[in-house]
């Protein structure tokens, strides 16, 4: 499965703004992701079958990177605070649809 890694342009402004070491933490989970993206858990969604979150703490606050597994590209979404809830992630997947 030879799968293309791609994001979405509020994915990078997002990354941009972090520290080094909050960055050096989302490139080892895009790794992750990239050698097996099945490995994370599943969430539920209206819009797709295969999205992915995958959870991890930076600068203390709970934070979610969501993915999307669309035809032959892992379409990398956004960074999610986990205390805004998942009813606002669909808004964020309306991007998605829309590129």
């Amino acid at each position: 499965m030879n799968l293309v890694l791609v994001h979405t342009n509020f994915f990078l402004e997002q990354v941009n703004s972090l520290d080094s070491k909050s960055k050096e933490l989302v490139k080892s989970k895009i790794f992750l992701i990239k050698t097996n993206p099945f490995r994370f858990k599943r969430i539920h969604s209206r819009k797709f079958n295969r999205i992915f979150r995958v959870r991890f703490c930076l600068n203390g606050i709970d934070t979610r990177l969501i993915y999307v597994i669309f035809e032959q590209k892992i379409i990398l979404v956004c960074l999610f605070d986990r205390s805004k809830g998942y009813s606002k992630l669909e808004k964020m997947l309306d991007k998605v649809v829309q590129a």
